[in-house]
């Protein structure tokens, strides 16, 4: 049976009551709040949902993730790193990558990134828990992503491109700075043959809650805006 959740009660379910179909479906209801949010990726949950559809709240099994020290860069795009002018930033433009990420995408005109889920991780990002990674050429944003950076863990949550592999060196230069930070793992939600490229392994729900438990409290020496 699916839980609902109060607005006035930031708890959430125990993880192993997820459903099994949809996969990962833990609980609906409650609100954006920055509190909320803080408590779900705590928790091991985050929201997905279109507009039109009740807030959902989801914890699949397995969970896709990557380990900054597994990264995979292929040659052509290490090339392609080397040659491109493209210029990668932190936490510079953020409206503008959340607002990339929530553009249409040749496949579909739908989007989850609501502008209430805008507006929600505009907060984070005012309370420096919600980063961006910014990918120019010639001055112009031509992809990104952004996520939240809780002790050493990172929950990647959409990225975008306008050219050709922007999105690609974006990720990858995030990663190696991630690790470069004393971080030990990043979210990646759900499987994709793009994340699979780069070295991105799934785990059991289980193994991702004992990674929450041993990181979420451990300090890194992240410097996001320098």
């Amino acid at each position: 049976m699916l839980s609902w959740l109060q607005r006035d009660d930031l708890s959430f379910p125990p993880l192993d009551k997820a459903l099994r179909e949809p996969n990962g479906l833990l609980a609906a209801g409650g609100d954006l709040s920055a509190e909320r949010l803080l408590a779900a990726y705590r928790h091991g949950c985050f929201p997905w949902y279109q507009e039109g559809q009740p807030l959902l709240w989801w914890s699949p099994d397995p969970r896709t993730v990557l380990y900054p020290n597994e990264l995979h860069v292929s040659r052509s795009l290490r090339k392609r790193m080397r040659q491109e002018s493209f210029t990668v930033t932190f936490d510079q433009a953020f409206a503008d990558v959340i607002d990339g990420c929530a553009g249409p995408r040749s496949y579909t005109q739908e989007t989850w990134i609501t502008s209430h889920m805008k507006a929600a991780y505009l907060k984070l990002h005012e309370m420096d828990v919600a980063h961006s990674v910014e990918v120019w050429r010639d001055r112009q944003l031509v992809g990104g992503l952004y996520g939240l950076a809780i002790g050493r863990l990172f929950f990647g949550e959409s990225m975008f491109s306008q050219a050709s592999d922007a999105s690609k060196v974006g990720f990858v230069t995030l990663v190696e700075r991630l690790q470069a930070w004393g971080f030990k793992l990043v979210d990646c939600q759900m499987p994709t043959q793009h994340l699979a490229s780069f070295g991105a392994r799934a785990i059991s729900r289980r193994a991702f809650a004992e990674a929450l438990a041993e990181y979420l409290d451990q300090p890194s020496s992240a410097r996001w805006g320098a």
